[in-house]
């Protein structure tokens, strides 16, 4: 099969390569997707999860992003609640090879059921940010009707999705990014807009979970604005400031087939909408890397027609 390759941790982009790999190896409860859509993090080549197994050892040449949408073409012994034929998609283990490929080995727990009218496309550029924005705010956060959320990054892959939840749960979301982004971020549900080149967050007042994709200064800044029992929610860095009576939460989001469910239920209904930048085919995917390339939104490799 095709595949996007990277054999040297140390070569960034320009180690990367398309090459044919062999089919994968499916294990116990696994099912082998055949792919239509992928999409990747653009610095997982340097995630330690890209270059070794679970047990830490050294697994290149190795196959780079994580999420994808697809067919099942193979169905693994233990395998349960998928069928040969059906339409997925999901986020796939960190260290295993991934889904810039024709075909991916993936847990059949990581993968959710796919309506038909769902483009391959647009569900492959939700998962990664789909399970964060999901496990921030409400796993991590435990945002509630009638609260108050500041969205760092708000229109940015996960913190689009971040506002769509919020706004639909019910919160006064607060979303902050430059000043060119104020009409996107308000169009998808934002209540309020911070141009974090021009306005000062310390004049916002207090919010009860600060969502943040930044880190840095404006995370420890951020830290002061969390009301009593409030919560900062990061997966940019360790916090290096706790917020006075409240938490500071950094997490990896995991994959999880119940949320990607929900998820794909509000896409289906048109209640929450990716923000899908640029679209390449898997011959050129090296160049999807490349942050000249990208447009605006999740670059989405696009391998299979449907």
């Amino acid at each position: 099969m095709q595949a996007i390759v990277a054999r040297d941790r140390t070569a960034g982009i320009s180690g990367l390569s398309l090459e044919d790999m062999p089919y994968p190896h499916m294990a116990e409860n696994d099912v082998i997707v055949k792919v239509h859509a992928a999409a990747f993090t653009p610095d997982e080549l340097e995630w330690p999860g890209t270059w070794t197994d679970r047990a830490g050892r050294d697994r290149a040449p190795t196959i780079p992003g994580h999420e994808v949408s697809g067919v099942v073409a193979e169905l693994g012994f233990g395998t349960t609640g998928l069928a040969v034929g059906q339409r997925v998609f999901g986020l796939t283990d960190w260290a295993r090879n991934g889904t810039l490929a024709e075909y991916v080995a993936v847990e059949a727990r990581n993968l959710s059921p796919l309506s038909d009218g769902v483009d391959h496309v647009v569900a492959a550029a939700l998962p990664m940010p789909g399970l964060t924005a999901w496990q921030g705010l409400f796993e991590h956060g435990r945002l509630a009707s009638g609260q108050t959320v500041l969205v760092h990054g708000a229109a940015g892959g996960v913190g689009s999705v971040a506002v769509q939840l919020a706004h639909e749960a019910g919160a006064w979301v607060i979303g902050t990014g430059r000043g060119g982004h104020r009409d996107i971020v308000l169009h998808l549900g934002a209540d309020d807009f911070v141009d974090l080149q021009q306005d000062r967050l310390e004049d916002l007042g207090k919010v009860d979970v600060v969502f943040d994709v930044l880190g840095g200064e404006i995370l420890d800044r951020s830290t002061q604005l969390v009301r009593t029992g409030g919560t900062v929610v990061t997966i940019a860095e360790p916090p290096r400031i706790e917020p006075d009576g409240g938490r500071a939460i950094f997490f990896i989001v995991e994959p999880d087939r119940r949320q990607l469910a929900d998820l794909e239920h509000r896409l289906r209904d048109g209640r929450l909408q990716p923000l899908v930048g640029a679209v390449f085919p898997l011959a050129q995917a090296i160049s999807a890397f490349d942050p000249r390339n990208r447009g605006h939104g999740k670059t989405v490799i696009r391998v299979a027609e449907d």
